[in-house]
């Protein structure tokens, strides 16, 4: 399905760095130990394990990507589903990666209070969901030029959302990392 929002296609239209394949578990054929190794090291990072491994490879590309600038650069993780997930997550890998970049730590400034219940209609259904509910502090926002990471991009919707909530904060959201990009085809 084809992504049509405009607000969120300008921002995939921005600078794009993945570092990994990640081969869902529903991709079986011709899947081989590197492929397998990429898997494992996106759900172990997604279970706060191994962080500093990509803390460094991220820490590293934001350097190459802007050399003295990354220091004027707040370093912005997508939330994860919960307050626990985000925390074991995204709080040692954050501070890791400022602390070896010398970029701004957004990760004191975006919090997950919890998750709500949200009733969706689709036509004549109803479907309730948990929907996520994030703090911001917005002001810190302000005039800042971040750089947005994310665990996997698959069609890059939760990036773009995030990325445009930033912006609606007066931010300029430089582009995005992911540790993976979704692939279901092995090379």
């Amino acid at each position: 399905m084809a992504i049509t929002d405009e607000s969120i296609l300008k921002q995939l239209r921005k600078l794009k760095v993945c570092f990994l394949k990640y081969y869902p578990v529903r991709v079986k054929k011709n899947i081989g130990i590197e492929q397998q190794l990429a898997r494992q090291m996106v759900w172990d990072f997604k279970d706060g394990k191994n962080f500093e491994q990509v803390a460094v490879r991220v820490a590293a590309e934001l350097k190459s990507q802007f050399g003295e600038k990354v220091t004027e650069i707040v370093f912005c993780c997508v939330p994860a589903s919960s307050a626990e997930k985000n925390e074991i997550r995204y709080k040692e890998f954050s501070r890791i990666v400022c602390e070896l970049s010398e970029a701004i730590n957004g990760y004191p400034h975006i919090s997950v209070q919890g998750e709500r219940l949200a009733v969706h209609e689709h036509n004549t259904e109803k479907s309730i969901t948990k929907v996520q509910v994030v703090d911001f502090d917005e002001p810190f926002f302000a005039n800042k030029s971040c750089l947005v990471f994310d665990d996997v991009i698959t069609r890059g919707i939760s990036f773009g959302t995030f990325a445009n909530k930033l912006e609606a904060f007066g931010a300029n959201v430089l582009g995005g990392f992911f540790l993976g990009k979704t692939s279901y085809k092995v090379s």
